[in-house]
């Protein structure tokens, strides 16, 4: 038996003791459990979602229209424990002229959104006082989360979803100090289990703590260990610290990341992560501007192959892996509520970390907007103009979600 099996089996074993001796103590009511089969939850979310990609280097416009079909069921509560079962099917629905990194039509600019039915979540949870316990395929975000997440939080950018495949304990509530230790032996991508970079697998450990240091001010400290088995010059060690504060209209965050490589990793590298992010409130406008820098060291760029891509560095993408020789984003954004929605505005500057190399610029618009408590939409458009690093690309959205 792996080590991974054997650290689930020996938690679950412990957790369902603790569980038994409660129940004995309360009678050992059987029937609840029927009960609580009986008054399970299910959930169905349908996001019809168009994407178009312009990219200079393509000869093909990319044209991608895709429906996501998520059905979950969530039981009711035993004991403090409760199982979650959630399936995803991605079709294509006429248009499909796009490169989904599975279907072989490279002509194409890549969107990353392969046709697939998978089993997106599957665990089971146990609450016990202020120790949250979760044993399965989940969802994880961490640190805003720049450095663990999903695609977009819990509704997930790409059509697929990334999920990790482990055990997380989380200690304490908000306003005190709160653990959060995850063991993942298998991390779940966007690209759908036909393709051949569909998991990271290995031995990863996420650890961060938080503690509000001051009221509405909160301090977090974060050890991520990524040990991949069969993508080995991605595994490093990442350490840091996160700060985030109130002061009224104003929010500040600022943080600090430091990461090498580990174990098999070929690549001799140790690189730094800083940023500075300021956000103010006037009226029905919310402004925000930030200075983010992803270091490099022989070569190699600060890597973060567990984030939520999409949500930084802009909307085209350009930066999922870092360039070799760094890269800094002096960014701002701008959202205003307009006619029952929010529409959002912002503009990135891209240059080396190291050298004098300007990479280019990004500027994008979006409009979403909630029209009843079941159905909203999205329209959004992003504009990459390229100098020293990729090409021109234009891509843009049109999205409409539907929640039962």
């Amino acid at each position: 038996m792996k080590n991974n099996n054997l650290y689930m089996v020996v938690t679950i074993l412990i957790l369902s003791v603790c569980n038994t001796q409660r129940v004995e103590a309360n009678g050992g009511n059987t029937n609840r459990i029927t009960e609580v089969l009986k008054s399970g939850e299910v959930g169905v979310n349908l996001r019809y979602r168009t994407e178009y990609v312009e990219q200079d280097n393509m000869y093909e416009d990319a044209v991608a229209s895709t429906l996501r079909t998520r059905i979950n069921w969530r039981s009711g509560s035993f004991q403090g424990a409760n199982f979650f079962l959630e399936l995803d099917n991605v079709s294509e629905i006429g248009v499909d002229k796009y490169n989904s990194t599975v279907n072989g039509k490279t002509e194409y600019p890549v969107v990353a959104d392969p046709k697939g039915t998978e089993i997106n979540q599957v665990y089971l949870r146990y609450n016990l006082e202020q120790l949250k316990v979760t044993v399965g395929n989940q969802r994880i975000n961490l640190n805003n989360p720049r450095f663990v997440g999903g695609m977009e939080g819990k509704a997930s950018w790409r059509q697929n979803e990334r999920t990790y495949d482990g055990i997380r304990y989380q200690y304490g509530n908000p306003g005190q100090l709160q653990l959060d230790h995850s063991y993942i032996y298998n991390i779940n991508r966007v690209y759908g289990e036909d393709s051949n970079f569909s998991d990271f697998k290995g031995d990863i450990h996420l650890f961060r703590a938080s503690y509000p240091v001051l009221t509405k001010h909160q301090l977090s400290v974060f050890l991520y260990n990524l040990d991949f088995d069969n993508a080995i010059n991605d595994s490093s060690r990442t350490y840091g610290m996160d700060y985030l504060g109130n002061f009224g209209a104003i929010e500040t965050r600022l943080s600090f990341a430091h990461q090498k490589n580990i174990n098999q990793n070929l690549n001799d590298y140790s690189a730094n992560y800083y940023l500075a992010e300021i956000t103010g409130t006037l009226g029905k406008m919310k402004g925000k501007i930030g200075y983010e820098i992803l270091g490099a060291n022989n070569g190699i760029g600060f890597s973060t192959p567990l984030a939520t891509t999409h949500k930084f560095q802009g909307f085209t993408d350009k930066f999922r892996k870092t360039p070799a020789k760094g890269v800094e984003d002096l960014y701002v954004t701008a959202n205003l509520k307009l006619i029952g929605g929010n529409l959002g505005i912002s503009y990135h500057n891209f240059d080396a970390n190291q050298g004098s190399a300007f990479y280019g610029s990004e500027w994008s618009v979006r409009y979403n907007r909630k029209f009843s408590k079941n159905l909203s939409g999205m329209v959004k458009y992003a504009n990459y103009n390229a100098k020293d690093y990729l090409s021109d690309t234009n891509k843009f959205w049109l999205m409409i979600t539907m929640n039962f």
